[in-house]
């Protein structure tokens, strides 16, 4: 279906997708995150992908984990850093990140902004493999 979706700022100052249902990112108590809402912009029945918008509030952060499918992240606002593997990289506006299947991945807001991004991934994906506790 052909459409347009607009970004906006909300009567909170909250940015999102105008006319896009905004849910949870995950189910609570599932695996650890903090501050973070998901939109799905685009999904369609004859395409193999989903594009999503996720915010992650101040000081928040998405789950540490990893998937068979690879991801492509773009960032549209605000900074912060993401975990690839071992090692923690500095994110902000207009960056692209790609992740390749099984690598660990996690994306954290800095203190003091909201971070924002488009996420590329499979429509037909595993489910996340979370870290052992040790």
């Amino acid at each position: 279906m052909s459409a347009i979706r607009r970004f906006v700022t909300d009567t909170a100052g909250d940015f999102r997708w105008h006319e896009v249902e905004r849910v949870r990112y995950k189910v609570e108590g599932t695996a650890p995150f903090r501050d973070i809402t998901r939109q799905v912009l685009f999904a369609q029945p004859d395409q193999a992908c989903e594009l999503r918008y996720f915010e992650i509030a101040p000081g928040g952060y998405s789950t540490l984990e990893r998937h068979a499918h690879t991801h492509a992240v773009l960032i549209l606002r605000g900074r912060g850093t993401v975990r690839i593997g071992d090692e923690t990289h500095a994110i902000a506006e207009r960056d692209l990140v790609t992740i390749d299947p099984l690598t660990w991945h996690q994306f954290q807001a800095d203190a003091d902004e909201a971070l924002g991004f488009l996420c590329l991934v499979s429509k037909e994906r595993d489910r996340p493999q979370l870290p052992e506790t040790d």
